[in-house]
């Protein structure tokens, strides 16, 4: 919940578009779980998402970090 506070509260105080990079492994479940209902009144819609240590495999492979966040 505290990753989850302190990235709506930088996205608010960006005012303007707020970039973040997501990584694989452990960070995709607590992202999934805590950041959605703490950006629920945040404007997702400035928020820039890229991924950090993206492997070259299609979303549907295990090692995919978009697959792993349901990107497809």
């Amino acid at each position: 919940p505290a990753l989850a506070r302190l990235l709506t509260e930088r996205a608010a105080a960006a005012g303007g578009c707020f970039s973040l990079g997501l990584s694989g492994g452990s960070l995709v479940g607590i992202l999934a779980r805590e950041l959605p209902p703490a950006a629920a009144s945040a404007q997702p819609g400035r928020w820039l998402l890229a991924f950090c240590d993206e492997r070259l495999v299609p979303p549907e492979h295990p090692e995919s970090t978009a697959g792993a966040y349901g990107v497809s």
